[in-house]
């Protein structure tokens, strides 16, 4: 029997159980589904200790970027970095293939990161955070990936998803919010290319670096996880996405402007404790947040058939168009 094509599966945790089982040679695990997204996140449970298995869709990950991302993963922990890591099975393969509907998926087990997220952190996990990042971007600054991740810049955050969201903004029937998309773009880029980016430092960037990403145990020991969208970039870009955290904390969490600044100078003060950053490459987040917005707004809607963002409508584009207004007002000069 011919089985019709299908876009997008959910692979089966029993069946994902059994197969880890198999792979890893360990016994009396479960797993459960935790998140479908741009990639599907299982809990896999062993007793005590405890996993993360993610299958990737093979729409937004490609074998080569996966071996990019367990590549980049595996020089970070064998440079005592703190994030969650790959682990091989019996063979030594750190991807897993599976046979889909939609054909060939890939997984990864990591190591859990033990913790827990916190929006509201203490001064001390800010200053951990800053110096955990320097040390990351020491050895990500310094290193050439045999595999391809993707890339950061002008045309892939701001052309391009711009090309795609057109029709976005056509379909909710909300033209004033493309319009003020298209307006806002062209202020950053002029601002953007006012600077001296070449003197900017470059590498791999986590390019996700809110707090929903890392976790604090009971001592205040960070780890760093989920690094989907790793890939090259100016290494200011994590900066940035740390700061979109504190335009949250000001909308959401009741904090102040001045308060959220203090936070930010407590942050980027103890990065510098452990790597240089320059008055220009800070002066360059306002800009960089602009393109990081419009990038993710761009991935949400490009994926919106493959794990059904039935929450993906004209309200929804108002509210994320509201964020970046919002992002401009408190951060841009332009």
């Amino acid at each position: 029997m011919n089985l019709f094509p299908t876009q997008y599966s959910t692979l089966s945790s029993f069946a994902l159980n059994e197969r880890i089982k198999k792979a890893y040679n360990i016994e009396n695990t479960t797993t459960k589904l935790l998140l479908r997204g741009v990639s599907d996140t299982y809990l896999v449970t062993v007793g005590s200790p405890k996993y993360i298995l993610k299958v990737y869709r093979n729409r937004h990950r490609s074998l080569d970027e996966i071996q990019g991302e367990v590549e980049l993963l595996n020089i970070l922990r064998e440079n005592n970095a703190k994030i969650s890591f790959p682990l091989s099975d019996e063979e030594g393969n750190y991807i897993q293939k599976f046979n889909a509907g939609e054909g060939t998926r890939y997984g990864v087990l990591f190591s859990y990161a033990e913790g827990k997220a916190s929006n509201n952190l203490t001064k001390n996990q800010i200053r951990i955070v800053g110096q955990e990042m320097a040390f990351n971007h020491n050895i990500t600054s310094t290193i050439e990936l045999n595999y391809s991740r993707p890339e950061y810049n002008t045309f892939s955050t701001i052309h391009k998803p711009l090309e795609i969201l057109n029709s976005a903004f056509t379909e909710y029937n909300y033209d004033g919010g493309y319009e003020y998309l298209q307006l806002i773009s062209e202020k950053t880029i002029k601002t953007f290319d006012s600077l001296d980016a070449n003197s900017f430092s470059y590498g791999y960037c986590h390019y996700d670096y809110l707090p929903k990403n890392f976790h604090f145990n009971e001592k205040d020991e960070l780890t760093l996880f989920d690094f989907d969208f790793a890939g090259k970039g100016y290494l200011v870009n994590d900066l940035m996405s740390f700061q979109v955290h504190y335009l949250f904390q000001i909308l959401y969490g009741g904090m102040s402007k001045e308060d959220s600044d203090d936070c930010m100078k407590i942050f980027i003060n103890a990065y510098r404790e452990r790597r240089d950053i320059s008055a220009e490459e800070l002066e360059a987040i306002p800009c960089l947040g602009i393109m990081f917005w419009i990038y993710y707004l761009a991935v949400q809607y490009r994926g919106y058939d493959d794990f059904s963002n039935n929450y993906f409508n004209q309200s929804y584009l108002k509210k994320w168009v509201t964020w970046i207004e919002e992002w401009e007002s408190l951060y841009c000069k332009f």
